[in-house]
């Protein structure tokens, strides 16, 4: 007898913002999250409102969307693979950007290989090599750190710690912030490092109001900083 069929997790790009599905997605990623009943979700509320712009072939009160998130147990893992098991392929989005990377749906991706279902990543935008790419800085290597520490004089050791290993090994260093402290990141970021380190700070991607700047150090304090307060924004720095 046949042993049943295991379902895939498909990890599903969603848009960075207001960008049209149709731009920021192939047809055929978009083909695939239509079709799909079955979702994990950092934010639900995101998510049906991504399944109701595609749109998706399943009226949305009959879409299954579990959460996963960072108060999210370890525990509960198992369960939000369940549809997999019983034959049904899963979509897993985050709320923004691309699932798994600096997202906490990493954590399921691990699950299913243990468990021996097929992971299948599709393409879509990633704010992370998005921002690499138009920064000019190394792509040859790079680390992305998340986020840094929120006081003023931690963040500043270790923007320096960071400076002296890009130095070193010519290693282009990659955070975030949480966007109402775009401002105070980019001063502690001029501020702290040298005058010849290059600063790239690049904002709401993929959108229409994008801004993607790199300078040394020296220029960026040599004239006013740009407003990017409560604005997704990625910081990369080349010493």
């Amino acid at each position: 007898m046949q042993a049943p069929r295991t379902g895939r997790l498909y990890l599903i790009p969603v848009p960075l913002g207001q960008t049209p599905i149709a731009v920021a997605l192939p047809q055929s990623v978009r083909a695939c999250a239509q079709r799909l009943s079955h979702f994990v979700a950092e934010n639900a509320k995101a998510a049906r409102a991504f399944l109701k712009a595609l749109p998706s072939d399943w009226p949305l009160q009959q879409i299954e969307i579990q959460e996963l998130n960072e108060h999210t147990a370890a525990s509960a893992l198992p369960q939000l693979l369940a549809p997999t098991l019983g034959g049904s392929d899963l979509g897993l989005v985050s709320e923004a950007g691309c699932p798994a990377v600096a997202d906490p749906g990493a954590a399921l991706v691990a699950l299913a290989h243990r468990q021996g279902i097929q992971v299948v990543p599709l393409v879509g935008p990633s704010a992370i090599l998005l921002a690499l790419m138009g920064s000019g800085l190394s792509g040859q290597s790079f680390t992305f750190h998340g986020y840094l520490p929120s006081g003023s004089q931690e963040r500043e050791k270790r923007l320096r710690d960071l400076e002296k290993e890009s130095r070193l090994l010519q290693r282009t260093q990659i955070f975030i912030e949480t966007p109402y402290r775009n401002r105070q990141m980019l001063e502690s970021l001029v501020n702290a490092c040298a005058a010849g380190t290059r600063i790239c700070v690049a904002t709401d991607l993929t959108l229409d109001t994008e801004q993607i700047t790199t300078r040394p150090a020296a220029a960026w304090r040599s004239q006013p900083l740009p407003e990017i307060a409560r604005r997704p924004t990625v910081f990369l720095m080349q010493a």
